[in-house]
């Protein structure tokens, strides 16, 4: 099993910014892909960022250029830098990890608990 967990949200206003970070642990063999999604009351969770453990990066159209999204690959720590942060930013953040553990070799996605961004107008 793979355990994550999530730190590093909290309110904010508009214009601030937040670093999320995201540690993973267990039994990993490896880990291909982390990221973080979001949902919003009302809405279904979306992609927000992720990265692979060759750094290639991916992000949503509404956070380009002002999100950063970097990876500890040694810690299997994920971290998402979040700069000139908009109400509509207001989610739970919940963090990602597409891993092959000692129990299942076949990559599986795991999830963490989620962290509360709340961004201010």
């Amino acid at each position: 099993q793979v355990q994550l967990v999530e730190s590093g949200g909290g309110l904010v206003q508009a214009g601030g910014s937040l670093r999320l970070s995201c540690a993973a642990s267990g039994s990993i063999l490896s880990i291909s892909a982390m990221g973080w999604y979001r949902q919003a009351p009302g809405k279904q969770r979306e992609l927000v960022a992720v990265i692979t453990s060759g750094d290639s990066t991916n992000y949503a159209d509404a956070v380009k250029g002002r999100f950063t999204i970097s990876r500890d690959n040694a810690k299997n720590t994920v971290y998402l830098q979040m700069n000139s942060l908009k109400p509509e930013d207001t989610a739970v953040y919940y963090c990602n990890a597409r891993a092959s553990t000692i129990t299942r070799i076949r990559p599986y996605d795991y999830w963490g608990q989620g962290t509360q961004v709340t961004v201010s107008s």
